[in-house]
């Protein structure tokens, strides 16, 4: 028998959020992709067909819980690198880049599934140490291996984007858990002194990308297209937009990626200032019931997942509208449930769902 306990505290608001996010990206993709020549399903039915499946997961790792789950923590954070590992060795290759693996009739991206990986396992290792007091930067050379492993072999597919946010995620779940503040000085520090390092790991066309987002007039037909063209269709649609359907840049396919990197272009020029700050309110609600979930957890381990749970909204949020605004260079990160994107919209639901676990648990002892 189910505990009474755990639907009373099973986050209902959440799910009228997710609702109405998941609305609002199905009827983007309509227009978006309403030219598209497709076969099968149109793709805003795909996506709603995504959708239903990550309700059927966030449901499943809710029910499930935390407490068991972190049991697997270690053990799902290795099959993620062996499965990263197998991506670049045995991986299909699509537009130059080798993200996707083939298990028999079954294609998964493995890069999805690092952000989750990397939240339990970090969740797990501060939540047995119990230290009370913040970590230096030695007791943090373990929790940094463990995110930059995996990140690392995402950068080599090449996927910088989804890279960026596996380290965004593990560092919020870091910062979350306490790191002392001249520890983190020093960190800052380090990674300025790097970065001169990283750029030479940077693939050329991930160099010319923030080149021309530094230079945007320098190559308008070639490196910076997709940036002019976004900040055209953001800027044409005003206050009011253009209307649903009657976005000139994303009709006459002006807008690159209309569909999944520059679906908020799709949102403003259609629907305008009004529009756009209703998908980013909507987004904005669900990290705050993350983060109120975050405060009432009744242990470490459940604050920590949820915190990096909730990043997983928060940092592609952030920075996929700073990209098609023009405020950050452009890079492969689709906005949650309005980008279309099986594997990333279903992870982002298991994500949502870890949140649940917590929350549906903040009054029900679990015996280990």
């Amino acid at each position: 028998m189910i505990d009474r306990r755990l639907v009373t505290n099973f986050d209902w608001l959440m799910i009228g959020l997710l609702l109405a996010l998941a609305t609002c990206g199905a009827v983007n993709l309509y227009s978006a992709a309403s030219s598209f020549e497709t076969s099968g399903s149109p793709i805003y039915l795909k996506q709603i067909y995504w959708f239903c499946l990550g309700l059927g997961v966030m449901l499943a790792v809710a029910l499930v819980g935390y407490q068991r789950l972190s049991v697997l923590a270690y053990p799902f954070y290795f099959a993620v690198v062996v499965l990263l590992v197998a991506v670049l060795l045995f991986g299909r290759v699509v537009s130059g880049a080798q993200r996707w693996l083939a298990l028999g009739p079954l294609v998964i991206q493995p890069s999805e599934l690092a952000r989750l990986a990397v939240i339990m396992v970090l969740s797990h290792y501060f939540h047995r140490r119990d230290q009370a007091e913040p970590y230096n930067l030695r007791q943090l050379i373990l929790p940094v291996a463990l995110t930059a492993a995996p990140a690392l072999l995402v950068l080599k597919e090449p996927d910088l984007g989804t890279a960026l946010l596996v380290l965004a995620v593990g560092g919020s779940v870091i910062l979350a858990n306490g790191v002392k503040i001249f520890s983190l000085i020093l960190a800052a520090g380090g990674l300025l002194g790097a970065m001169p390092l990283a750029w030479h790991f940077l693939k050329d066309y991930q160099k010319r990308r923030i080149f021309s987002f530094l230079d945007p007039e320098s190559d308008p037909l070639g490196s910076a297209y997709h940036l002019i063209q976004s900040k055209i269709a953001v800027g044409s649609g005003q206050f009011h937009g253009k209307g649903f359907l009657a976005g000139t840049q994303t009709q006459l396919h002006f807008l690159p990626e209309q569909h999944t990197d520059f679906a908020f272009s799709v949102v403003a020029e259609e629907w305008g200032f009004i529009g756009s700050v209703i998908v980013i309110t909507l987004l904005a609600a669900v990290v705050y019931r993350g983060l109120m979930h975050a405060i009432r957890a009744k242990d470490r381990m459940g604050m920590l997942i949820v915190v990096g749970a909730t990043a997983c909204i928060f940092w592609p949020t952030a920075i996929n509208v700073g990209m098609v605004a023009g405020l950050f260079p452009v890079v492969g990160i689709p906005l949650p449930f309005i980008s279309y994107g099986g594997s990333s919209l279903v992870s982002t639901m298991a994500a949502l769902g870890l949140i649940q676990g917590v929350s549906m648990r903040r009054f029900v002892f679990h015996r280990s």
